[in-house]
């Protein structure tokens, strides 16, 4: 895809204005062509929803919510907050657009580990180059009363193979762990994996990078957490 000139809200919020006092709303249809013909690789655009507030429109783009005006002439990312009630709506709006069916989640491709008495449940797409999911695996040896399914999504380079050791272990959790936590380096094995239907469901899903975590009430949170944000997402979702 092009390359998205993106507006910060504070550049946005000005030039919004002038649209808005000047205008009609051109609808969902002509933002949706508006959009396509200025930004030729910016794909399908399945998702353009108005918002209640602000005059503005939701647009999904490359798996991520942005927003636009009502002739589809700017996009700006960001979040919207209520001023009065201090609600993170961009966020609300994220969680309930991107939120997946755990239960339909194909779980044996994943390595299992239940911690205490598992049941809180989450998934975790991860990558053995990735700092971030390093870093991540430090905040989840702090959590217990949790089952994790990790699915190896080996999108750093060198790193399919390193993912093929750990899978071909004899305990491919802890050698994952040990490698992660540790930096023990996994033995070179060779054996059949699942990697490319790892792959091939993370594109489904429209997973762009790792550390990606889903939890069993299907939100959907990429990137690292601290153990305490982990709890309460946990927690959110838990079934007693």
């Amino acid at each position: 895809m092009k390359k998205l000139s993106v507006f910060n809200i504070s550049t946005f919020i000005a030039i919004f204005l002038c649209a808005f006092l000047s205008s009609s709303h051109a609808g969902e249809a002509e933002i949706r062509k508006s959009l396509q013909a200025k930004f030729p690789g910016i794909g399908p655009l399945e998702h353009v929803v108005r918002t209640p507030y602000a005059d503005l429109y939701e647009v999904i783009i490359d798996n991520d919510l942005m927003y636009t005006d009502s002739k589809g002439q700017f996009i700006f990312e960001g979040n919207i907050i209520d001023v009065k009630t201090r609600r993170e709506l961009s966020k609300e709006r994220r969680r309930h657009l991107f939120k997946i069916d755990f239960d339909k989640l194909p779980l044996n491709l994943a390595i299992k580990k239940v911690k205490g008495n598992g049941k809180r449940k989450m998934a975790i797409f991860t990558d053995p180059n990735c700092s971030f999911c390093k870093r991540l695996e430090g905040e989840i040896n702090k959590v217990t009363d949790v089952t994790i399914y990790l699915f190896l999504y080996p999108v750093f380079p060198g790193s399919d193979e390193i993912v093929r050791n750990v899978l071909c272990a004899k305990d491919p959790y802890k050698t994952w762990e040990d490698l992660m936590l540790s930096d023990i380096t996994p033995k070179r094995l060779t054996c059949n994996t699942n990697t490319e239907q790892v792959l091939a469901l993370g594109g489904k899903l429209r997973i762009n990078g790792t550390p990606n975590m889903i939890f069993a009430s299907g939100m959907q949170t990429p990137g690292f957490a601290q153990a305490t944000d982990l709890e309460v997402s946990l927690n959110e979702s838990k079934i007693d």
